[in-house]
């Protein structure tokens, strides 16, 4: 999520769009979308991030 506006729907529309990239299923997106519109902003920005798998920045291919 570096790097990303910090508008709320901006950061739900780019989760949705990296899950949607890695297979997860619309019900698991909704899922993880309505927990994280439960409570305020930090709680949406900590409940996405927790879904998320950071890039291994110092991994080399």
């Amino acid at each position: 999520m570096i790097g990303v506006n910090g508008n709320a729907f901006m950061i739900m529309g780019v989760f949705r769009k990296q899950a949607r990239k890695e297979g997860w299923s619309q019900d698991e997106i909704d899922t993880v979308l309505t927990e994280a519109k439960s409570g305020d902003y930090n709680y949406l920005l900590a409940t996405i991030e927790n879904h998320c798998e950071p890039k291994d920045e110092t991994h080399d291919n």
